[in-house]
């Protein structure tokens, strides 16, 4: 069926998704009344929104029927994607495991897979421990007042990746960049910029040129790595072989990208998630210290809660139906991983933030073959932030409402002003 048309535009707009609740009551009135509706906004490719959670998962789980690459993997307007497609010859700008299907999508997953594996969680423990150490430094010398959002729940997680990298600290304020740019840059606020974009050309002419001071120093660094190969992320892509050949070049900075990009936001948005959680029920701070094997749970519903990444693009190889929809081949479609966490038919109060939540089967790190490469590093790096942090927080409390980025694809909260006691 055809979405009403201020719901499908609604849907594209991105200061719908600066308010939380907002952006909800519009999933809700979709999974409710058109689970599977067409989508026809102004200026955009008509697409089918799926909204429910048994669909996504579905969808997810065939990989075969439904790609990730054959047209843009996230939602752009027609001008922008034509515009990429001039620039780069493609519909993506950059060439990551996300737009990648079959059996490439598994050599390059494959590469990678063991280094975000238990054995080497367990020896990144240690190091995420230390780096939070720095962190807690920080806290301390705050005062009793930070912005959580860029100050904690950014920084934290951008400093882990980096280490896994192997990426010198002088390159943290160009990676916070290009995350700002390719995930915030519809929101002068979040952006790199602090500009406002009048046209899909300004915004991507901002995209490209961090993207190209990316890539220079991303294949310095290859060059570096090649020469004297570290036990980091930089050294495998450097060196790593895909059937027999080593990377290409579009590839390797394509990994670089999802790494240094992914590898923290979404992190930062949950954590941040879950500071306001503490700050608007006081009686869960007293929870956690009372009994920290609670605190996976809370990891757990920090990120169900924000689902940091609230979509993807797919397309099928073939005519398919969807709750008894006809869907055609090539069709662009939108698989809802914000609003599938919070499906009444799958949770029970979905709009109650609730540690105990067992089981907590989202989808918010990705389902089937294209799950979250790193959800097992982002669980740890979270679950270690709030077992040093908790035992030492007193009390904590929002001195200022909450501004959240306005983008569709990814997107949470970019300030959260706090005031707070740190035990002695």
């Amino acid at each position: 069926m055809h979405m009403k048309q201020e719901l499908a535009e609604a849907l594209v707009a991105p200061e719908t998704y600066k308010e939380l609740d907002r952006v909800h009551q519009l999933f809700t009135e979709l999974r409710t009344t058109a689970p599977v509706a067409l989508a026809s906004p102004k200026g955009h490719e008509p697409f089918w929104f799926i909204s429910k959670f048994a669909d996504v998962q579905a969808i997810e789980s065939d990989n075969d029927l439904f790609h990730a690459g054959d047209k843009a993997t996230v939602l752009v307007d027609e001008v922008t994607n034509q515009l990429t497609i001039e620039e780069i010859g493609s519909p993506h700008r950059f060439l990551t495991l996300v737009q990648m299907d079959g059996e490439k999508h598994k050599a390059y997953r494959d590469l990678t897979a063991s280094w975000f594996g238990p054995r080497s969680l367990r020896n990144l423990e240690p190091r995420i421990r230390h780096l939070m150490g720095q962190t807690m430094a920080r806290l301390q010398q705050a005062d009793g007042k930070c912005d959580f959002a860029p100050d904690i729940a950014l920084r934290y997680p951008l400093r882990v990746i980096m280490n896994v990298l192997g990426v010198e600290d002088e390159a943290e304020d160009m990676m916070l960049r290009l995350t700002q740019e390719v995930f915030g840059s519809s929101d002068a606020e979040a952006n790199a910029t602090g500009k406002i974009y009048e046209t899909p050309q300004q915004q991507q002419q901002a995209i490209s040129e961090i993207s190209m001071e990316c890539f220079a120093y991303f294949s310095a660094l290859t060059e570096a790595r090649r020469k004297d190969p570290k036990d980091d992320l930089a050294s495998l892509f450097a060196n790593g072989q895909i059937n027999g050949a080593p990377l290409g070049e579009i590839e390797t900075f394509g990994y670089y990208a999802i790494t240094a990009t992914a590898g923290h936001d979404t992190t930062s948005n949950s954590t941040s998630a879950g500071m306001i959680a503490l700050c608007e029920d006081p009686s869960l701070l007293k929870k956690l210290q009372d009994d920290p094997s609670l605190i996976p749970g809370f990891v757990e519903e920090s990120i169900r809660w924000e689902s940091p990444v609230k979509h993807f693009m797919r397309s099928p190889t073939r005519d398919t139906q969807i709750r008894g929809v006809d869907i055609k081949k090539d069709d662009w479609m939108m698989i809802n991983f914000a609003s599938a966490n919070r499906d009444e038919d799958v949770y029970e109060n979905p709009f109650e933030f609730d540690i105990t939540r067992k089981p907590n089967r989202h989808m918010a790190l990705g389902y089937g073959a294209h799950v979250c490469l790193g959800q097992h590093l982002a669980r740890l790096e979270m679950r270690i932030f709030w077992e040093e942090l908790l035992p030492r927080l007193k009390s904590v409390a929002l001195t200022g409402p909450v501004k959240r980025v306005g983008a569709s694809f990814v997107s949470g909260p970019f300030s959260v002003p706090i005031e707070f006691t740190l035990k002695d």
